[in-house]
């Protein structure tokens, strides 16, 4: 059977399932799809959890890890990588060797350090793994306030200090770094773009009231990923995936999942899914 000239535009994950479907892996191929994407997924530790609490997660070991991104980094061609929880020093160890074995491949890194609560992550040993090992690879960072207040070592309760900690994240090694405001109490929901050598770019839109914001980061890491794949430079990535997320979460905000934190509306207009010529 003859095939034909074209493929898919693809994405990979490479984070924790999320049992509830809300957040990681899950909200990950629900965004590429949703956008139009081919989204293909590693993952790296299996989580038991609903809209109300994380009961447990179990780690993978680093092996399996390894043998999932080699098996589909050998056979499907990869657009972009996004990343999301590396649980372990190791597993982020083994995870870069990997990737840098194909150095053309954008990586959009949701650096899961800090929860939603404040809580940490991962430990001091796993936040120093990724900054030696991925930093210099990273295309896209997309820290929540949090986030980067932990990886630069800034305190920020100002837009100078913004600034500083982006300053910070990029003499690590990162192309860009996207700072999401959403922790900030404010009527508007502010995401700040940092590229080395460039002005700021300030991605603004109304705060929505809701507590369906379970799995926000994931996805709008994963839109940012997708627009890349399908052939948008970071900028104009960044602007359609701040409308897609605003969108997403203004048509879900209203709809009860569970009795916690709902998720988004992924599928509020869905693509069919593009194809490219070979």
């Amino acid at each position: 059977m003859k095939r034909t000239s074209k493929r898919y535009p693809t994405a990979l994950t490479i984070a924790g399932s999320d049992s509830g479907g809300c957040a990681g892996i899950q909200a990950d191929l629900k965004t590429f799809s949703a956008i139009g994407v081919f989204g293909a997924s590693v993952i790296t530790a299996v989580t038991a959890q609903n809209t109300q609490q994380v009961r447990a997660v179990h780690i993978l070991p680093a092996q399996i890890i390894k043998e999932q991104v080699e098996a589909v980094l050998e056979d499907i061609l990869v657009d972009v990588v996004k990343i999301g929880l590396l649980p372990s020093p190791e597993i982020i160890e083994t995870v870069a060797a990997i990737l840098g074995k194909y150095p053309m491949l954008s990586l959009i890194v949701d650096p899961l350090v800090i929860s939603s609560s404040g809580d940490s992550l991962v430990s001091t040993p796993t936040s120093k793994a990724l900054r030696q090992y991925l930093f210099q690879r990273i295309s896209l960072l997309t820290p929540n306030i949090p986030e980067a207040e932990a990886l630069s070592g800034v305190k920020i309760e100002s837009v100078q200090d913004l600034h500083h900690a982006a300053e910070k994240l990029l003499s690590q090694g990162c192309e860009a770094v996207l700072i999401k405001g959403g922790h900030l109490q404010s009527a508007y929901a502010n995401d700040t773009l940092f590229q080395a050598g460039k002005k700021s770019l300030c991605f603004s839109s109304p705060t929505i009231q809701t507590r369906n914001l379970h799995g926000t980061g994931c996805t709008l890491s994963s839109a940012i990923a997708s627009y890349v794949a399908l052939g948008n430079n970071l900028e104009n990535a960044v602007r359609l995936a701040k409308l897609y997320i605003t969108s997403a979460i203004e048509t879900g905000k209203e709809i009860k999942t569970g009795e916690g934190y709902g998720p988004l509306c992924h599928f509020f207009d869905p693509k069919p899914l593009k194809t490219i010529d070979i």
